[in-house]
């Protein structure tokens, strides 16, 4: 023969199958079921059970008796502080400790009460459910720390002061002095002594949410700001170093000694050689007026000067009287050849351009520069050069002019940048890209990284970091922004660390608090129907 026992948890009944040597478990004690039948006659019959649960121990419940899908009774479960203290206790029992809520005592106060068919509902006070039930009350377990919600004026474990009160979690204006559940079945939140009496919008973060959202905070500094003005251009030809040759005589090519475009040369290397009848005249002129009257002579001298004659080729007519049939031109200056335009026995006029000879030792950059950075661009400040051709490379230049015009179509207006170019990596017409740094007043300022500023359209604020995990919102003056950094005009002193990192988050936190703190705190004592049920 077997029966099912009964077995009381905590003030609950739970219902399984056994055989016949199973045990009842009731007030911390172990009866054979035997004696069960004993132990329920000496339940007073005017006792009325607090609720019904499920046979199988699941978590449902009934305020009336009922059965389950399976036809079995609900289990009653009794108030076991209400039992008289005349119930002797079962014999040939076991020792167990008590799973059970402790009972009332006179001298115990209540930490609060909760529902008694185990709905998320508490009461700082004693009250009734709808149906005219009492709030069962929890006492505070001395041999073990509580497992239930702590009391509304209890000290924080964080050392944050006592709880207040407890807020809706979504933001809305409702608080409770008890723990409590909102309509979706999330906790309200507890709002500490601390918190209460810090500045409006001050936000406390645990060390363990700092790391989890990623909060990261740095110093404000005291610096001078610099701007980075970015700017595209092109490589050209230093102009003061670009020269031509263009003979000031007609006269016919013989022989050509630099016959490549961007052949290197240097300055009086010879270039090429040719006949000309008008210096070969003047040239006889000379010799036969050095003969007959000197002042004659001085005036053929002068002419073959004005023919850009060397210098070198008039002291060898002076020294030797004779006239040279070839004349031998050279280069001018060091450099490369840009562009020839003399071919071997071509015949050339006075001013035609034969050659055109670039130094490439330095060279020029010419940055278009929009329109609203030019009054922070001026000659003198360095500048960072970039080339796709050289990604690895970066070089470094000088601002040494501003061009007075404004191109009014793309309305920018170019700016020189010399460049160093000893190797002559850098080529005429190659593309670059320049950043210049331009200095933004000669006077240091309060400055903190852009990331730090919570900009709304109609103010900026920051969050100062005023202890580990504590952070108060503090609105400031802006002023200008350059290079990742923002001047704090007002507001904020240099030293004090602010949230550069997921301010956000805490900016909504402490945005929340803020309107909290506008409600009015709840009352000291709650008035019993102020808890709405949930």
């Amino acid at each position: 023969m077997s029966t099912r026992p009964l077995i009381l948890v905590g003030g609950i009944l739970l219902a399984g199958a056994a055989t016949l040597g199973a045990y009842w478990l009731g007030d911390g004690e172990f009866t054979p079921v035997a004696a069960r039948a004993a132990l329920a006659q000496s339940s007073s019959p005017a006792r009325q059970p607090l609720y019904y649960q499920a046979p199988d121990g699941g978590t449902g419940f009934s305020p009336v008796p009922k059965k389950d899908a399976q036809g079995r009774d609900y289990v009653p479960v009794y108030d076991e502080s209400e039992r008289t203290p005349s119930t002797p206790p079962p014999t040939n029992s076991t020792p167990m400790p008590s799973l059970s809520t402790p009972p009332a005592s006179p001298g115990r106060p209540a930490l609060y009460y909760r529902d008694p068919s185990g709905q998320p509902e508490y009461s700082a006070t004693p009250r009734k459910t709808a149906n005219e039930r009492d709030f069962t009350p929890v006492y505070e377990d001395i041999a073990a720390p509580p497992a239930s919600p702590p009391t509304s004026r209890s000290p924080s474990p964080g050392g944050r002061g006592r709880i207040l009160y407890y807020r809706n979690p979504m933001g809305l204006p409702d608080t409770s002095p008890v723990p409590k559940k909102d309509s979706m079945g999330m906790d309200y939140l507890p709002v500490f002594e601390e918190e209460a009496n810090q500045p409006a919008g001050t936000v406390t973060v645990s060390p363990e949410r700092v790391q989890l959202l990623g909060v990261r905070t740095e110093a404000a500094t005291q610096r001078t700001m610099t701007r980075s003005i970015r700017a595209v251009g092109t490589i050209a030809v230093d102009e003061r170093r670009l020269a031509v040759v263009a003979p000031r005589f007609e006269g016919w090519i013989q022989k050509l000694l630099v016959n490549e475009t961007g052949q290197p040369v240097r300055r009086g290397q010879p270039l090429f050689e040719v006949y000309s009848p008008d210096l070969a005249l003047a040239e006889q002129e000379y010799v036969v007026a050095r003969r007959v009257d000197g002042g004659i002579a001085n005036a053929a001298l002068s002419r073959l000067r004005n023919f850009d004659l060397p210098e070198e080729e008039i002291t060898r007519l002076r020294r030797t009287g004779i006239v040279s049939r070839a004349l031998t031109l050279t280069s001018p200056m060091d450099g490369v050849v840009m562009e020839k335009a003399a071919l071997q026995g071509m015949r050339f006029a006075p001013g035609e351009m034969l050659y055109r000879i670039a130094d490439l030792s330095t060279v020029w950059l010419l940055a278009d520069v929009f329109e609203q950075d030019l009054g922070i661009v001026g000659p003198g400040q360095e500048a960072s050069i970039a080339l796709t051709s050289y990604p690895d490379r970066r070089f470094t230049g000088v601002v040494t002019f501003v061009y007075p015009t404004v191109n009014a179509t793309t309305r920018t207006a170019r700016v020189r940048v010399e460049i160093p170019n000893p190797d002559q990596l850098l080529k005429p017409d190659m593309y670059a890209t320049v950043e210049i740094a331009a200095a933004l007043g000669s006077t240091s300022v309060v400055t903190v990284p852009d990331s730090a500023v919570l900009d709304t359209g109609t103010r900026q604020a920051i969050l100062v970091e005023r202890a580990p995990g504590r952070y108060e919102p503090r609105t400031v003056s802006v002023g200008r922004r350059a290079d990742g950094q923002v001047e704090i005009r007002q507001g904020l002193n240099a030293g004090e660390r602010v949230v550069v990192g997921a301010n956000f988050l805490i900016d909504a936190e402490s945005n929340l608090r803020a309107a909290l703190q506008s409600f009015s705190p709840p009352p000291s004592a709650p008035v019993p129907s102020q808890e709405q049920p949930r």
